[in-house]
């Protein structure tokens, strides 16, 4: 493993800002599509399940590309991959405002996401790199709070934009924002990081530690128990409270600026609390959210209500899965990061292609519940990772 010379020490006190957008960009060209699925069916001629299918499709590419690509470039000195994803992300962005049809648009999906796979586990991977062992967790959960501010920030606007100037104009957006943040992670990531280099040995270290196989399975059942609802968000709305663009706007809005407050919470506490105690807070918390919504379905100001003290969860929870693998097995963190990330995109799979079913069979209202199911098996999980207590020493 590379440093980079001392005298970088002013690039590594903002690099961790410059990861953090990165991930602004990743979430946002993620999540775009639930934010506007009406517009992209109707505009593109084909259902709201179809359209959602767009989520699903990449969520797969990811789940796949997230793993394969950290064993790829695991050898790829970081800014150069980091930026170089950056720009492919905010060139595809653009080429997707300009799709002609459905099909193109899914296939430039699926291209920009295989790339856009790497970044997160890398950039999670970076921050071990670039800060002190005692720092880490904090600089972790701070890196996530891009996808929080994704949800906070770019969600409502990409609704507010796509309902008003329609989905090419979103596309465009975010691939002018992608290119501002490519020059700033190629202006203040530093040269010459290099991780440790991801074999076959470290996969079979992974599948062999119990720890990390809970960790996982905890983070795909929290995953598939928020896509169930929240890819279909704005239709579920809709339909159940006849709410408009603008009042889905606002429910966006909340569930991304308590997304925001939630993950500033977990980075304050974590070092203090540890990852455990603040992950199962935050599972609780997630948990009563989404069963919020389930029992007060068809009431709007209760369902937003819901939505907000989902959102204080939604990211929270991730970042801790992250911490909690990297603290479980540093050794392996490159592997298990990667993993973790791919097994997120698995849960919004699974939870969008449950959802749609759902959605497409008129059942409404059985989605809450169904995603509640998800999140209390989560919980379960998480605390049958409680850290056993140190053998005394004799």
């Amino acid at each position: 493993m590379k440093i980079p010379p001392a005298d970088g020490h002013v690039h590594r006190r903002f690099a961790p800002t410059a990861l953090m957008l990165g991930n602004i960009v990743i979430g946002c060209s993620v999540l775009a599509p639930a934010g506007m699925l009406p517009e992209l069916s109707s505009d593109l001629g084909v259902s709201i399940r179809d359209a959602g299918l767009l989520i699903t499709f990449g969520a797969v590419v990811l789940c796949i590309g997230s793993p394969l690509t950290a064993w790829l470039t695991s050898r790829i000195e970081r800014r150069t991959l980091l930026a170089a994803t950056l720009a492919i992300l905010a060139l595809a962005n653009a080429a997707s405002a300009f799709a002609p049809d459905y099909a193109s648009l899914l296939v430039i999906r699926l291209v920009m996401l295989a790339v856009g796979a790497l970044y997160t586990p890398q950039a999670a991977g970076t921050a071990a790199l670039i800060v002190p062992t005692e720092k880490r967790g904090s600089t972790i959960a701070y890196i996530f709070l891009g996808w929080s501010l994704a949800a906070a920030i770019g969600l409502p606007l990409i609704a507010l934009i796509g309902s008003r100037y329609g989905w090419r104009a979103v596309y465009g957006g975010i691939g002018a924002i992608g290119c501002i943040s490519f020059l700033l992670l190629a202006w203040r990531l530093p040269g010459g990081l290099v991780g440790a280099p991801v074999d076959l040995k470290t996969w079979a270290d992974v599948g062999r530690n119990r720890m990390i196989a809970l960790l996982l399975l905890v983070t795909t059942l929290q995953m598939s128990g928020q896509f169930v609802v929240f890819t279909f968000m704005g239709p579920l709305l809709n339909k159940l409270t006849q709410a408009g663009p603008d009042a889905i706007g606002l429910v966006f809005a909340l569930y991304g600026v308590f997304g925001f407050v939630g993950i500033a919470i977990a980075t304050r506490i974590v070092d203090a609390w540890g990852a455990y105690k603040t992950s199962l807070l935050f599972t609780l918390v997630l948990l009563a959210g989404i069963a919020g919504w389930a029992l007060s379905a068809g009431i709007y100001p209760l369902m937003a209500c819901s939505v907000a003290i989902w959102g204080l969860g939604f990211a929270s929870t991730n970042s801790m899965q992250q911490v909690r693998l990297v603290t479980a097995a540093p050794a392996l963190a490159p592997a298990s990061v990667s993993l973790n990330t791919s097994v997120l995109y698995v849960g919004q799979a699974i939870g969008s292609a449950v959802g749609g079913l759902l959605f497409a069979q008129d059942w409404l209202y059985a989605a809450g519940y169904v995603a509640a199911g998800f999140v209390m098996l989560a919980l379960f999980g998480v605390i049958l990772t409680r850290p056993r207590p140190a053998a005394p020493s004799v």
